[in-house]
């Protein structure tokens, strides 16, 4: 068996195929193997792993499309250089690689929103229709906020959706069961659930009003509070130690 292959801890779990995928993904990460270096045979690697060699092919096909590695029939599997070829598949599941949210990876995330979802508003308020508008009024002047996460990722999928870009609503939608898994450090706190009740019905008269600027600034102050008050939250709770995902 060679050094290369000894990288690799044999898998037990029943979904053998997601498991090496993890296992690959850290190794990588990690630097354990190289950007183009060539891994060993298939039936090398499968044997360190102690599974068949269709079961993989089917983690490698997975690593293949997160952009991990290149298969090259008659030649064999190459490593690439993530940060060249990687994409949101991989991104996702380097979130779900431990028990805990990376900080790191925590501020790229929020960094990012900042970034996207403002102009998102603008545009919605310039493109929704009546009946988005509806929509996003049932939704903004619900009562209570016992399922304010819900409530919150329902008028983020109605913005995104009214302002047209395709693209923006499947970033959103992507992420969602992040956020989910995640809400907790901001939700968990009344005073921020009021927060964002208020943001709904100030983000709802803006888009009503089709004020595009008004809208973007809307959105700009209530992801820097969010964002404020969930680092307020982490460190309080969690220090360095990373966030656990519920």
């Amino acid at each position: 068996m060679t050094v290369a292959a000894k990288k690799l801890d044999p898998v037990t779990r029943s979904r053998l195929h997601e498991e090496i995928v993890s296992q690959m993904i850290g190794r990588i990460v990690e630097g354990r193997f190289r950007p183009g270096e060539r891994l060993p045979a298939e039936r090398e690697i499968a044997a360190n792993l102690q599974v068949n060699r269709a079961t993989l092919r089917e983690a490698l096909k997975k690593l293949e499309v997160m952009g991990l590695v290149e298969i090259r029939h008659g030649d064999g599997i190459y490593v690439k250089n993530y940060l060249d070829s990687g994409n949101l598949e991989l991104f996702k599941a380097i979130v779900y690689l431990d028990d805990v949210f990376d900080p790191a990876i925590l501020a790229d995330t929020l960094a990012i929103r900042r970034i996207l979802v403002p102009p998102m508003a603008a545009c919605a308020a310039e493109n929704r229709t009546a009946e988005q508008l509806d929509e996003l009024k049932s939704i903004a002047f619900a009562e209570g906020d016992e399922n304010m996460l819900e409530r919150d990722l329902g008028v983020h999928h109605l913005i995104a959706r009214a302002s047209g870009n395709l693209l923006y609503i499947f970033i959103l939608n992507f992420f969602n069961q992040l956020f989910r898994d995640h809400g907790y450090l901001y939700f968990s706190d009344p005073e921020n659930r009021q927060r964002s009740a208020r943001f709904h019905r100030d983000i709802h008269a803006a888009i009503a009003a089709r004020q595009a600027e008004k809208s973007r600034e809307i959105m700009a102050e209530v992801l820097a509070y969010t964002e404020e008050r969930i680092f307020a939250y982490y460190k309080k709770n969690y220090g360095a130690r990373g966030a656990k995902r519920r």
